[in-house]
């Protein structure tokens, strides 16, 4: 890919990760200002604003992972002159040069994405599980968009 292009998929994924970012951040204080637990999950069948919600935090948490992981990072690296990889080879480029906590949480958090998709229809007490722990990794994902546009120099 010549380097024109390579800057242009860059500046596009940038973009893309940052307005992700504000979705997940606006839906996640939105399902958030009250606790999470299994009776509000249980609540979703009755509530579809409530449900509508959570859908929403499950598939934009799971959109900006994918998004980060799979087309960002292996762009930047590429945009860096580094050899791309499998992921997580990426994941540990991106751990070694500080734009993400570490490979491993990385990791964990892409089992809680998948967890999420897969345990909502079957046991509301490890979706709640799930979300609360997704809630609280949403800081690293939100510290990743961050560094990696420092580093393409988009601040």
């Amino acid at each position: 890919m010549s380097r024109p292009a390579l800057d242009e998929r860059l500046r596009f994924l940038l973009t893309v990760v940052q307005r992700e970012a504000i979705l997940l951040s606006d839906t996640d204080a939105r399902l958030f200002a009250e606790p999470m637990d299994v009776a509000r999950v249980a609540a979703c069948a009755a509530d579809p604003v409530l449900s509508e919600r959570v859908d929403a935090f499950v598939a934009r948490f799971g959109r900006l992972q994918d998004t980060l992981g799979d087309k960002l990072l292996p762009a930047l690296l590429n945009w860096l002159g580094e050899p791309g990889g499998p992921a997580i080879d990426n994941l540990g480029k991106a751990e070694r040069f500080g734009w993400i906590e570490s490979a491993d949480v990385w990791m964990r958090l892409r089992r809680l994405r998948n967890q999420m998709i897969h345990e909502y229809v079957e046991d509301p007490s490890l979706f709640a599980d799930a979300l609360c722990a997704a809630h609280e990794g949403i800081g690293g994902l939100l510290v990743a968009v961050q560094r990696m546009r420092a580093e393409a120099g988009v601040r």
